[in-house]
C-alpha cells in the first residue's frame, strides 16, 4: 500500500508558521527558512537605505518608486517574500493599506545565503518571470557580489555582475551610482 497523497499546502498553513520564520508557498508546497543572518540583513537594509532617498523621495535622484522590505507577494496560489521589492509609481501610484500585494513589483532583490541561494534562483526567479517582474537583483553578501537580471521574454537574462567595492549604476536604478562596499560593511 502506498503513502497517502499529501494535500497541497494552503495560505492557512502558511499563517500557522511562527513569526520568526519566513514562509512561502510555491506550487502547493510550504517552504520555510530562518530569518536572515547579520550579513544578509546588513546588505539588504543598507541597499534599502541607499535607494530610498533618490528613488522613493527624489532626493538626489528621480524619485518615482515605492520600495519595501520583505513584502508578501501573492501570485495566484504562490506566496513569495523577497528581501526587497519596488514598484514604479506608474505601476502602483500609492501604497495600498493591505497585508499582502497581488500587484507584481517592477523589481525584486534577493540576498542569498548557502541555505537560500538555490531556492531563490530555481524556485522563485521563474515565478517572478511568470508574474512579469522586470528586474531581479541577486545579492550575495558572502561573495560580496551583485547580479542584475532583466526579464527577456519568459526568462531572465544576466545584464551585469558587480563585486567588492565597485561603484555601480544598475538597472532599474542606474540614475544613481551605488557604492557596493557599503553593503558589506560590518
Amino acid at each position: 500500500m502506498g503513502e497517502p497523497a499529501q494535500r497541497p499546502a494552503t495560505y492557512a498553513d502558511l499563517r500557522k508558521v511562527p513569526a520568526h520564520v519566513i514562509a512561502e508557498l510555491i506550487e502547493g508546497v510550504l517552504h520555510t527558512q530562518p530569518r536572515p543572518n547579520a550579513a544578509h540583513a546588513q546588505a539588504t537594509s543598507t541597499l534599502g537605505e541607499e535607494l530610498g532617498p533618490p528613488f522613493k523621495r527624489g532626493k538626489g535622484g528621480p524619485g518615482g518608486w515605492i520600495i519595501l522590505d520583505e513584502p508578501e507577494l501573492h501570485f495566484g496560489a504562490d506566496v513569495l517574500v523577497p528581501d526587497l521589492a519596488g514598484w514604479r509609481r506608474e505601476t502602483m501610484p500609492e501604497l495600498p493599506d493591505v497585508a499582502h500585494f497581488e500587484l507584481r513589483p517592477d523589481w525584486t532583490c534577493e540576498a542569498i545565503s548557502p541555505i537560500t541561494g538555490r531556492h531563490d534562483r530555481v524556485r522563485k526567479m521563474p515565478l517572478y518571470a511568470k508574474a512579469g517582474v522586470h528586474n531581479v537583483w541577486i545579492l550575495d553578501p558572502a561573495a560580496k557580489t551583485l547580479e542584475v537580471y532583466r526579464l527577456d521574454g519568459e526568462t531572465y537574462r544576466l545584464v551585469s555582475t558587480h563585486g567588492g567595492d565597485d561603484l555601480v549604476r544598475a538597472e532599474p536604478f542606474a540614475a544613481v551610482e551605488l557604492e557596493l562596499g557599503a553593503l558589506w560593511m560590518r
